[in-house]
């Protein structure tokens, strides 16, 4: 008796913070997962040797920049050529750091409309023929701040709300065959570049749940979008302890 080959997810920055969250996730749910990195090669090495322990040749590795847009075409067709299908796309892979009037170059415009926007776009249109195919979807990782601008953030805040728009567009334009939907983290993980505990208080003091948020709450609301919300698409859910209500 043939057995029905598993469900595959391409997931941008996918080694490290929520995207492994995601990917560890999805990869118990018997998924095989297609791990994007572009420097964290160790992570990557870790985290698929970690996967594949537990169900071999379940996970693959893609290196690149995504402001290479050329390269992104070709991500797809790798997994496509690896494991024979794609049902699933997360963009996931985001940079971040203030911008403040006045000391904005284009280099800064470039590199966060660039992995915040344009990459999922044009990755969402080189998977579109793969994911009607299955009936997949697509889920982007979004953020609060793409509806309440974040001071000192103007390039970043602007273009997670592109993000969203464009989660609205690719609904409209991708259905009925691929739902496209979006999550919107709050207060998950602190920034990498460090936050003074000050900082860290006043935003903790402002979430209705008053509690700090784990990635595996962002994982399994990529879950459910992916397994469990058929008739959802166009969609944004915040997942942000009631955060964006006080803002």
């Amino acid at each position: 008796m043939q057995t029905t080959k598993p469900k595959v997810a391409l997931i941008t920055g996918a080694v490290q913070r929520i995207g492994a969250s995601i990917a560890r996730q999805l990869h118990a749910t018997g998924m095989n997962v297609a791990l994007h990195y572009r420097h964290s090669k160790t992570a990557a090495n870790a985290l698929q040797a970690e996967l594949n322990a537990q169900r071999s040749n379940s996970v693959m590795l893609l290196q690149g920049d995504l402001h290479h847009i050329e390269r992104l075409k070709d991500m797809v067709e790798e997994v496509v050529s690896y494991y024979h299908r794609l049902d699933v796309l997360i963009n996931n892979a985001s940079s971040f750091y203030p911008t403040p009037i006045g000391q904005v170059g284009e280099k800064e415009w470039d590199d966060l409309l660039g992995t915040n926007l344009k990459a999922p776009f044009f990755l969402s249109q080189a998977a579109a023929p793969y994911l009607m195919k299955y009936q997949g979807c697509i889920v982007n990782l979004v953020d609060i701040h793409g509806e309440r601008p974040m001071k000192s953030h103007p390039v970043y805040s602007t273009a997670k709300a592109g993000l969203i728009m464009l989660t609205k567009t690719l609904a409209r334009e991708l259905g009925p065959d691929i739902r496209v939907n979006a999550v919107a983290p709050g207060a998950i993980l602190w920034p990498d570049n460090g936050m003074n505990e000050e900082t860290k208080q006043r935003i903790l003091a402002n979430i209705a749940l008053n509690r700090q948020g784990d990635p595996t709450e962002i994982a399994r609301t990529v879950l459910f979008l992916i397994r469990d919300a058929g008739y959802v698409t166009g969609q944004v859910i915040n997942v942000d302890g009631g955060r964006s209500l006080n803002q």
